[in-house]
């Protein structure tokens, strides 16, 4: 193909030359057929793509189909129901409730319910009529030490950075989240005037870059915590141990895009690299860190203070537990984030492979806190692809007192999973800092969409606890979910999860499915004692 190019290229000067000489006019097809034959001559010479070099001007149609590739399949290959991260289906759902427009499916599910892992809720017949149930049923955060407490919606904004998300996207969502009456949490990367300015509620999230609250070293500045915790928006503080998508990995945001703005936000410094740690400096062990809870509900004035988590060793969560036994200090709330949790940019690795899934880490914290008799001081949130009424119902079974959402409030502000949210070239103006692109984002449009789909989502929950029999999202019962596990099987939650009894984990014999886990924690260390396994396996055997 080389020896062939520069032979046509070649021929073609000669036509061309020799037609310019008999036809003047014929000088202007140089306008065209020049620049392709320099991009062919580059082609030849440059040495990092093979494929161009080996077939120049030709090639580059192999990354135009690469770039075109995730667009064809979204839109001409895949079905309503096996796309991902999330099907049309969902997709279709989230943007009817936004625009409030009909969101009746017809013809029946598209769904194969005979599937394993189809899940479904089982109808009563004595259902409750829509009218008789409150469709925005609110929760109360807040634990014995907590002296602002606060009444959150069900389902709220899960969390998402200014520098992730646009300035516009920031808005839209905080400014539904105001109409709506629900809260919008900060992501890591601080609480910006974009939070603020709208005037919804905040969940401000901590993660271990301390960003917003932070010295100039990297360390936990808390005079600027107590100054930002006692903003009236500022409803949560929410310390972020690890998130679904990248559990245990740390982040760089490169010196060039430390805007004066972000600089400002984050209280770091321009012309340097900020890097956000794996893990904490403010504290190292279970003990500490509820100590660290206690002082920063102190500092911002007794509002809640809890922390997220994707769920990794059992132990360490465990470990956890019994720190908040053994000081008495209790986090008002505890976020568990699944490991299909989505974010900006993730190795890839991390997002296929990190991460217990939220079913699973639900299921586990909820019976955790049982266990040691704390559930009853502390609310649980669920956060990982919860986008649908189903999708609340089901973490409300195994025990999430609410939800929280990212990519489902995307959808609601008009992300169309162009999946380019990693390249500052989103297409909707929702995952950008590109300016021209964010204009495309009207605030005053979004906002609505949100409150929107929030509203239309929580009440369709609702509709559906009503079409169980029960009134409340805490009447669920991991009973009520079903799952087909193979063509003629079918499990409950509480099969596939079962309870363990309240108080079980403070003194032995402990449940089966926690004795090794209890054996290699202890709240004066989040590292698992791995020497006791021995021992456990020979109670095991001999019991």
């Amino acid at each position: 193909m080389r020896k062939l190019f520069i032979v046509s290229s070649i021929i073609i000067l000669l036509v061309l030359a020799g037609w310019t000489i008999l036809w003047k006019p014929a000088v202007w097809s140089f306008v065209i057929i020049g620049p392709i034959i320099l991009i062919g001559v580059y082609d030849l010479l440059q040495q990092k793509h093979s494929i161009v070099r080996n077939f120049p001007v030709f090639g580059h149609f192999r990354f135009l189909a690469e770039e075109l590739r995730p667009k064809v399949y979204q839109y001409f290959v895949e079905s309503d129901t096996d796309g991902t991260p999330f099907n049309r289906q969902s997709r279709s759902v989230i943007y009817q409730r936004a625009k409030k427009v009909d969101d009746t499916s017809p013809f029946g599910t598209e769904l194969d319910v005979y599937q394993n892992g189809y899940e479904w809720l089982n109808h009563s017949i004595a259902a409750i009529d829509h009218k008789e149930l409150n469709s925005a049923p609110r929760v109360l955060i807040g634990g014995p030490q907590c002296t602002q407490p606060y009444s959150a919606s069900v389902y709220n904004i899960s969390a998402m950075s200014f520098g992730s998300l646009s300035e516009n996207a920031i808005l839209a969502l905080n400014g539904g989240a105001k109409i709506g009456g629900f809260a919008h949490n900060t992501g890591e990367g601080g609480l910006s005037d974009h939070h603020l300015e709208p005037g919804g509620d905040i969940i401000w999230q901590i993660g271990t870059g301390y960003f917003s609250c932070r010295h100039k070293d990297g360390t936990f500045d808390y005079d600027a915590f107590a100054e930002r915790a006692a903003k009236p928006q500022v409803k949560l503080i929410e310390i972020k141990l690890s998130q679904g998508a990248k559990p245990g990995h740390g982040g760089i945001l490169p010196a060039a895009k430390v805007t004066s703005e972000i600089a400002r936000i984050r209280l770091v410094e321009m012309g340097q690299d900020v890097v956000s740690p794996p893990g904490h400096t403010a504290f190292r062990t279970p003990i500490e860190m509820m100590h660290f809870i206690q002082k920063l509900r102190e500092l911002s004035g007794g509002k809640p203070v809890g922390f997220k988590l994707c769920v990794g060793h059992k132990s360490e969560f465990l470990a956890i537990c019994k720190a908040i036994v053994k000081t008495g200090i209790y986090p008002d709330h505890i976020t568990v984030d699944g490991g299909e949790g989505g974010t900006g940019a993730a190795p890839l690795e991390f997002a296929n492979s990190v991460g217990m899934p939220l079913r699973e880490a639900l299921a586990f914290v909820y019976d955790a806190l049982t266990g040691f008799d704390l559930k009853k001081h502390i609310k649980v949130i669920a956060s990982g692809k919860v986008a649908t009424g189903f999708d609340l119902v089901k973490n409300f079974a195994l025990g999430a007192d609410m939800c929280n959402s990212a990519r489902g409030m995307m959808f609601a502000l008009g992300c169309i999973q162009a999946l380019e949210c990693n390249k500052n070239t989103c297409p909707t103006g929702v995952a950008t800092q590109d300016k021209s692109l964010m204009k495309g984002l009207v605030v005053d449009d979004k906002k609505v969409r949100v409150a929107n789909f929030q509203k239309e989502t929580v009440a369709s929950a609702v509709q559906m606890i009503g079409a169980g029999g029960l009134r409340t999202p805490c009447d669920l019962h991991r009973a009520y979910i079903y799952r087909r596990i193979s063509p003629n099987q079918i499990q409950t939650y509480a099969e596939l999860f079962p309870y363990i009894p309240i108080g079980s984990l403070l003194q032995t014999p402990y449940p089966a499915q926690f004795e090794l886990d209890m054996a290699l924690s202890s709240e004066d260390t989040f590292v698992p004692d791995y020497s006791k396994v021995g021992s456990v396996v020979v109670n095991q055997v001999n019991g």
